[in-house]
């Protein structure tokens, strides 16, 4: 190596306005991953700008325009999807259904076993009743 060369920085390192960037490609290749807010700030600023500003963007970002067609199509169902949802509450899945279906059957026989109960509780005054008739009349004939 002679004198003359400028010395290369490691990969990862910043590199000043004298000196040579390293040519190396790095160890590991890394695919980036943009979050939903991210792709909605650029997309709005993406269409906002002239063509020129529209390059000077995909440039500073260093993002490709298939990106950007991507990111739109994204977009653009992400809204038919919702547009396309009925409003409330969403339909109930079968298990739902069936807790619906058992809470009402519970509600049901709670009321049968209700009504049985009072109608054993008047037997039970109706039987006492009659014995206290039989009984006093049995006392009344001679």
């Amino acid at each position: 190596m002679s004198a003359s060369m400028t010395a290369v920085k490691p990969v990862g390192q910043a590199v000043g306005m004298d000196e040579v960037p390293d040519p190396q490609v790095p160890e590991r290749a890394f695919r980036r991953t943009y979050t939903a807010k991210y792709k909605r700030d650029i997309l709005a600023e993406y269409e906002a700008c002239d063509r020129d500003g529209k390059g000077a963007l995909l440039r500073r970002e260093g993002l490709y325009t298939s990106l950007i067609s991507a990111w739109r199509d994204q977009r653009d169902k992400a809204v038919l999807e919702a547009l396309g949802r009925p409003a409330g509450a969403p339909p109930a899945s079968a298990e739902q259904k069936e807790n619906a279906k058992l809470r009402k059957q519970v509600e049901r026989l709670t009321g049968e076993l209700e009504t049985a109960r009072k109608v054993i509780e008047i037997q039970s005054k109706l039987s006492a009743l009659l014995d206290q008739i039989s009984t006093s009349s049995s006392d009344e004939q001679p």
